[in-house]
């Protein structure tokens, strides 16, 4: 995929391929239900499955646009998404505060995101927590007594007081040692914008930061390859030509971001840049340049799209996703509801323009570079299926994930996004859906290094019949390279045949006809899908486009 991208002067943009390594985010929030749950879990089964299925259904939608992180709210306000020993129950799941849903809702989450090839982060809020007489700040105010202050309605840990990095700490503790998640979160690290900070401005950013390296040690000495990251405010400081308009994060709330990357204390930064034009570019760029070889994911204010907001453009977006990949960074929408629901057009843009295939995270070569042993490959023709073991991981790591590849070309250059077609799957053999391709597969561990890729040196091929079926029962469409013909059963009910990619982009449209005509199409697997009168679509069958002569 060639996306256009914005140049550094502004003047013009130009083709940058889509990148087979790029975070692309979202911060999925649970505080009221605003993106998960819609329902309440009350400890019944129907309740319960439910609100999982809320969850699956937007999980889906986010992998189908190229989704590979997810940032989970866990930590909601001194209050938490799962059974801690620590803090109660955040009442977004039940309907009541300190009142257990029935199920463990971030045990869930992650096998379902690690299922889909997602990284599952868990994103802690730090400072805040929630009303003062609302279940987590009274929990913590009879705990602590003096370290919760009070501004407005609310409370908040205090910062200048040790103890506050150490609980914070422990909760990030807790977190890692039971969970199999890929990344702590860490929300408003910072002071709040409101407190009257008596202290010099380094020795407030001295503050903040040491419970950054209280929590990085925790974390890291358990499980090293868990990624460390935080949202700072979208402005690093002031520039030497853009002024952060009194809002930054260094010098207003001190927040030494670009420190901690420097030093080691975050893998990632996803600072909140909900800005356009000018307050946008100039300080992404800051970011990038002073990120120190590590992960910077810009956060884009996908929510201001909304006419209840600030009504911004969808180009307002695109332009920004674009400047972001031209400069090695990723991308992040705030909130996973504005991109679900296609405001403005955006889900469209990223599914079917943007991130139209798959992308790894970046590999923390920082923490660990020992590639993997690559695993054996085996193809067994008859069931269309590749198999491998044997792969051996060097990092210490819990276990190994699986990369897939394929390609006209042999051998399969895994370089290329394009290529990519299945991501950090546990699996260690996959029905083949990609007819008379060649393939690669490579092993990678926690940090992300990949091993030397294993290839199938033979073309993937298996006869087709008449009608061949695949996945779900559905037909392989006989094609003679020129024409495929569908069966009639498939037409009823339908205006239009919409030929697609695999990955759902659409190729082709057509009035629905007994034979169509594919010689414009390059040689691929595809799906067929119909349009209905009452824009209703089914996915009725595959294309298998080859015109070599079958051996």
């Amino acid at each position: 995929m060639l996306g256009q991208t914005f140049s550094a002067s502004g003047a013009q943009f130009v083709d940058v391929e889509s990148p087979k390594r790029e975070v692309r985010a979202m911060w999925l929030t649970t505080i009221g239900g605003l993106d998960w749950p819609h329902s309440y879990a009350n400890g019944s089964t129907s309740s319960i499955a439910k609100q999982k299925k809320e969850l699956t259904d937007i999980l889906d939608r986010l992998q189908t646009a190229g989704i590979n992180t997810i940032l989970l709210q866990t930590r909601v306000r001194g209050t938490t998404i799962y059974p801690s020993a620590i803090e109660p129950w955040d009442g977004c799941l039940s309907g009541k505060p300190g009142v257990s849903p029935g199920y463990d809702a971030l045990q869930f989450a992650i096998d379902e995101c690690h299922k889909r090839g997602m990284e599952l982060h868990a994103w802690v809020v730090t400072i805040p927590v929630g009303k003062w007489n609302g279940k987590g700040c009274a929990s913590l105010r009879k705990k602590y007594p003096k370290l919760i202050k009070k501004i407005g309605e609310d409370g908040y840990m205090n910062p200048e007081d040790s103890q506050t990095g150490t609980y914070i700490a422990q909760m990030c503790e807790e977190i890692t040692r039971n969970y199999d998640i890929d990344g702590i979160h860490l929300d408003y690290i910072r002071y709040p914008e409101e407190w009257k900070i008596k202290v010099s401005k380094d020795r407030g950013r001295q503050y903040i930061t040491d419970i950054v390296k209280k929590i990085n040690l925790k974390v890291k000495s358990l499980k090293p390859w868990v990624k460390m990251s935080c949202s700072p405010i979208g402005k690093a400081d002031d520039l030497p030509r853009n002024w952060s308009r009194g809002w930054n994060a260094y010098s207003r709330v001190c927040q030494d971001a670009q420190g901690w990357l420097r030093d080691g204390l975050m893998d990632q930064l996803y600072p909140m840049m909900y800005f356009k034009d000018q307050n946008f570019y100039p300080f992404a760029i800051d970011w990038q340049e002073r990120s120190y070889g590590k992960m910077l994911i810009p956060g884009l204010g996908i929510y201001f799209m909304s006419p209840k907001e600030k009504n911004w453009k969808l180009i307002d977006i695109t332009r920004e996703m674009e400047i972001c990949r031209q400069w090695g960074m990723g991308h992040c929408y705030f909130r996973s509801k504005f991109f679900t629901d296609n405001t403005k057009g955006i889900y469209d843009f990223a599914a079917k323009q943007f991130d139209i295939y798959p992308a790894l995270v970046p590999a923390m070569t920082w923490e660990s570079n020992k590639a993997p042993i690559a695993p054996q490959l085996r193809t067994d023709s008859v069931s269309s299926t590749l198999q491998w073991s044997g792969a051996q991981d060097l990092s210490n790591g819990p276990y190994l994930t699986y990369n897939i590849y394929c390609s006209d070309e042999c051998p399969v250059d895994i370089t290329k996004g394009s290529n990519l077609v299945l991501a950090r799957t546990q699996k260690t053999s996959v029905k083949v859906p990609l007819n008379g391709r060649y393939y690669a597969v490579t092993a990678m561990d926690r940090y992300g290094n990949e091993s030397k890729p294993v290839q199938n040196y033979n073309r993937v091929v298996r006869r087709p019949k008449d009608v061949q079926k695949y996945e779900g029962g559905l037909p392989i469409f006989p094609c003679d390279g020129k024409t495929v013909t569908i069966g009639r059963t498939e037409l009823n009910n339908t205006d239009l045949l919409s030929i697609e990619t695999m990955q759902g982009q659409s190729v082709k449209t057509v009035f629905v006809r007994k034979q169509i005509d594919v010689r414009d199409l390059p040689e691929g697997f595809y799906q067929v899908r119909s349009l209905g009168k009452k824009k209703s679509t089914h996915r009725i069958g595959y294309i298998m486009l080859e015109r070599r002569n079958w051996r």
